[in-house]
């Protein structure tokens, strides 16, 4: 009997329940015509990623069907196919034992099996509370203007799509017509720092109710996002200020209500209500460094992990002053979460860097244009210059690929494909020059 482990599983249910995804979305009942199998199988592995990347228009490609699907994949995904898994165990009154406790740590991204049964309790009921109230406040703007079919069903899609970081948006344009709508803007926004931020994060602050009292993790992401979101809304401010295909026309409230939401998305939403194609270049590189960071640990986005650029940031700081101990906020870390980061770290910049090459060699697109893409399929962001549709076949397979490796980590994909071991035997230590 071949027995996998923990990573083994969630890359096997992950790429299981993406070809069903893809098969159902071929279905004569999800489309007004025909498409492609790498269309439907590129569309699939976006929403069970969150990513939001799309070769076709999800608006006026799928019907309410297959729209209806998606938003399935999306849930699925960014809630996790094993979080589902558990919870059917549950329900069916049947142990769960140290296998799936494994198999739950790998998909949220724990530190240990403890307290990941409860996490997927809380998991399911905030979720689906905070998409609820989401769905009505939207509901409040879109039943008015499509109807009460159209507009609540607009809500409840979008609702499932912002929270769990998608960016799947039903207009050709994203959500481009509503680059002055406080209401829309505040809410989709809303969703997806509450969704990125982290469920571990969130039930530190329900529990804890204390700033001082939060957990390490906690903290860092708490102040890291206002910081990150805070500098990032600024910046794009003053360099898409007098740009006029982007801010230049917009009155000063819509100018910074735009900017804020540009500075959040990328943080793995994907959402965008100005043109991605029309920033300028220093707008659209913050951008690339703000989508490769990527939003919390056991969140719905993807990226290396806010946390985990932290580490890096913090340990550099540290070799620079000479200290060997890595100290933040009057706590000490192993050293091990550093070689941690520093794995993350590395291997995803060399997909995202293979990535890149082989699309410079396939694709007739500008550099930044293929390397905006990649790091937005990595980061499970879905932003786009409007560039995906022209991919090419083997551009689609690519970007496909790197989007399902942002979303089950560039670790858990390598430790499904080769198994750790613990070194036995120990050699003599030798000094290298470096730098």
């Amino acid at each position: 009997m071949i027995r996998f482990n923990p990573s083994q599983l969630l890359v096997i249910v992950f790429a299981v329940g993406i070809s069903l995804g893809s098969a159902l979305l071929m279905l004569p009942a999800a489309t007004h015509e025909p498409i492609r199998w790498i269309d439907a199988f590129f569309v699939a592995t976006s929403a069970m990623t969150v990513t939001g990347l799309s070769p076709v228009d999800p608006g006026s490609t799928f019907t309410y069907t297959g729209q209806f699907i998606i938003a399935l994949l999306i849930q699925l995904g960014g809630l996790g196919i094993m979080s589902f898994g558990v919870l059917i165990y549950m329900v069916l009154g049947r142990k769960i034992g140290i296998k799936e406790r494994l198999m739950m740590q790998t998909a949220l991204n724990q530190t240990s099996i403890g307290g990941v049964i409860n996490l997927v309790k809380y998991l399911f009921l905030f979720s689906l509370i905070i998409e609820f109230i989401a769905m009505i406040f939207l509901s409040f703007r879109w039943v008015p203007e499509f109807g009460w079919e159209k507009g609540l069903f607009y809500s409840f899609f979008h609702s499932i799509s912002a929270f769990n970081n998608a960016g799947f948006a039903l207009w050709p344009d994203n959500l481009m017509r509503y680059v002055g709508d406080p209401l829309i803007n505040f809410v989709l926004s809303s969703l997806f720092i509450i969704g990125g931020i982290g469920f571990t994060v969130l039930i530190d602050i329900w529990r804890k109710r204390s700033f001082k009292k939060f957990s390490l993790h906690t903290k860092l992401m708490l102040v890291g996002t206002l910081i990150i979101n805070t500098a990032a809304m600024f910046i794009i401010f003053f360099i898409e200020y007098s740009n006029p295909e982007t801010l230049g026309n917009l009155s000063s409230g819509s100018k910074l209500l735009a900017s804020y939401f540009q500075a959040v998305s990328p943080r793995t939403a994907g959402f965008n209500t100005l043109d991605m194609a029309s920033l300028e270049d220093s707008t659209l590189f913050l951008m690339i460094i703000l989508m490769f960071v990527g939003a919390g640990s056991a969140s719905t986005g993807g990226g290396i992990k806010l946390t985990t650029a932290i580490i890096i940031l913090f340990a550099t700081f540290s070799f620079l002053r000479g200290r060997e101990t890595l100290n933040i906020a009057k706590r000490s870390l192993h050293p091990k979460y550093i070689v941690k980061a520093l794995a993350i770290t590395v291997a995803s910049l060399l997909f995202v860097i293979t990535a890149v090459f082989i699309l410079t060699v396939s694709e007739d697109l500008t550099f930044m244009e293929i390397v905006f893409e990649v790091v937005s399929a990595f980061g499970t962001v879905g932003l786009s210059m409007s560039v995906t549709p022209k991919l090419t076949d083997l551009g689609k397979q690519v970007i496909i690929f790197i989007m399902f490796l942002g979303k089950v980590g560039p670790l858990t994909l390598l430790f499904s494909i080769a198994k750790p071991q613990k070194e036995k035997i120990k050699y003599p230590n030798e000094d290298i020059l470096t730098g």
